[in-house]
């Protein structure tokens, strides 16, 4: 690869109203911006369209923009039909991303940074540490690449449906690029993803929870909560020790929620830690009343964490008793756990061993 070539911006980096700029900007046609974007995020072709735009317009995109994806490394398919890929970045770094399957769809699940600074002790992504954000381009790249593996191993179903941003990093601390591939996701000229459709979870990270409402109003948000209570939380989630959770909620009952719209709590269940009756009815008290849904997520374990996942019946009685308070509660079942692709378990790093 060139250094030239390295130092081109990517397409990718681009979303709608930034691509029509560097038209109008460079006198080119137009209809350009809508072909562009129809050939490389609807049809998700990864040829250049040569019959499809003024060949002005296509040797300047060519000169100038870089049409290249992450790099699929390896691939891991569990047993139950996920699939976990390892992408390699032009730096070298690696990064996850998981796709699961769900009645014959899927839901992909994307990171957005190169380990997490949050430092979570359930989750393997924390022991990496940051390394850096993700560019847009690398976020979206994820996606259009998983899709055209389905197309290649799995031809027929290659439909993506569902988007979480709950893979390697803390979204919300990649705020603008994680918001601008919302935007490309979301153009009716892009992928077209609606709105409902698209999920952002975070460890509870305030500064950008409160550029949310006016940013990215609409997609769902589901904050990781694992523990109402503070001393529990510290060490589930060390952040919390600079935006406590009284403040995150605070924060997340200004967002303002569509009609049918609810914020997600996610809440794993460790063993003898946080999985009693007094720690239900507390979530249950402090959920009470919100436009709340909860998922239960028993623990999984990965290598070198001394937690463990509660018995069946424990978990069932803990959404016993958040059901008095009226709260919609799901237990998630695991998808990936043997590949190590299940919530909690992405490692890059251990991954390239």
């Amino acid at each position: 690869m060139t250094r030239r070539h390295f130092l081109k911006q990517s397409f990718y980096d681009l979303n709608y109203s930034d691509l029509e700029i560097v038209i109008n900007q460079n006198n080119l046609n137009r209809s350009a911006a809508a072909v562009l974007f129809n050939w490389h995020y609807k049809k998700k072709e990864n040829t250049q369209c040569h019959d499809k735009i003024a060949k002005s317009s296509l040797t300047f995109f060519q000169n100038n923009f870089d049409f290249s994806l992450p790099e699929i490394d390896t691939v891991h398919e569990s047993k139950d039909r996920t699939v976990k890929f390892l992408f390699k970045l032009k730096d070298n770094h690696k990064v996850e991303t998981v796709l699961i399957p769900f009645n014959n769809k899927y839901s992909i699940c994307l990171s957005s940074q190169v380990g997490c600074a949050m430092n979570c002790s359930f989750c393997f992504t924390g022991e990496q540490g940051l390394k850096r954000n993700l560019a847009t381009s690398e976020i979206v790249g994820q996606f259009l690449q998983a899709w055209r593996w389905l197309a290649k191993n799995r031809p027929g179903e290659e439909r993506i449906l569902n988007i979480v941003f709950m893979g390697q990093g803390e979204p919300l601390h990649n705020f603008d690029a994680v918001k601008k591939a919302c935007e490309i996701f979301l153009s009716q000229h892009g992928t077209s993803i609606g709105v409902q459709k698209i999920t952002i979870s975070t460890a509870g990270y305030i500064p950008g929870l409160k550029r949310w409402s006016q940013e990215i109003p609409g997609v769902n948000l589901a904050l990781s909560l694992h523990s109402p209570f503070e001393e529990k939380r510290n060490e589930l989630i060390p952040i919390n020790k600079k935006y406590p959770l009284d403040e995150v909620l605070a924060t997340i009952d200004k967002i303002p929620l569509n009609k049918k719209q609810f914020i997600t709590y996610e809440y794993i269940l460790i063993k003898d830690f946080n999985d009693s009756s007094d720690d239900a009815n507390k979530l249950g008290e402090i959920l009470a009343g919100k436009r709340a849904y909860i998922n239960l997520i028993p623990f999984n374990s990965f290598p070198g964490s001394h937690y463990e996942s509660p018995y069946l019946d424990k978990i069932e009685k803990f959404k016993e008793v958040l059901d008095t308070f009226k709260i919609p509660t799901l237990i998630r079942s695991a998808k990936g756990d043997d590949v190590l692709a299940a919530c909690g378990q992405l490692n890059s790093i251990f991954d390239q061993s």
